[in-house]
């Protein structure tokens, strides 16, 4: 996976991923549209498929709201790169195919940064810098749902192998 970077600090909660007064639909479109809004405007209109977010530490934090990994993957972001992150949006994202790297030098990215994700071996490459990162590698299992896209299809791929 390679594309843009963007940038958000610390303890970014599902409530600003996806405010609540958009939680009356479970349709990805719509909720793309709004996605982060509450904390950078311009994020829905201008985050193109193949960009990348990079944050701090704990991302994804409050509610266990599943719209919220749902709303980033349906605005075209490819994966999510972190120092550390929320548990339950941690299973969530892998859940609907969205896969999510943590690595302790996140600080090091800027945004606007063009970064290269290599998901089997969880290398992170600042194409803008030059600079190599080590994120922990994705297990085999977690790496099938994310190539299946999800949980569900997983399912279906094994209840027609029984």
């Amino acid at each position: 996976m390679k594309g843009k970077v963007w940038k958000f600090k610390n303890n970014v909660d599902t409530d600003v991923i996806i405010p609540a007064r958009y939680l009356n639909t479970s349709d990805p479109g719509e909720l793309a549209k709004h996605c982060m809004e509450d904390i950078n405007l311009n994020f829905a209109k201008k985050v193109k498929k193949g960009d990348i977010i990079v944050a701090e530490e704990n991302f994804g934090c409050g509610s266990s709201r599943e719209h919220a990994p749902i709303s980033i993957k349906a605005s075209g972001i490819a994966c999510i790169v972190a120092k550390s992150f929320a548990r339950i949006f941690y299973r969530n994202s892998f859940n609907i195919g969205l896969p999510l790297f943590e690595c302790k030098e996140t600080d090091k990215i800027k945004e606007g940064d063009i970064i290269e994700v290599n998901i089997s071996t969880g290398e992170i490459k600042n194409i803008s810098t030059g600079e190599t990162f080590q994120a922990l590698p994705i297990p085999p299992f977690m790496q099938e749902l994310v190539n299946l896209g999800g949980l569900e299809s997983y399912a279906k791929k094994l209840s027609k192998e029984i």
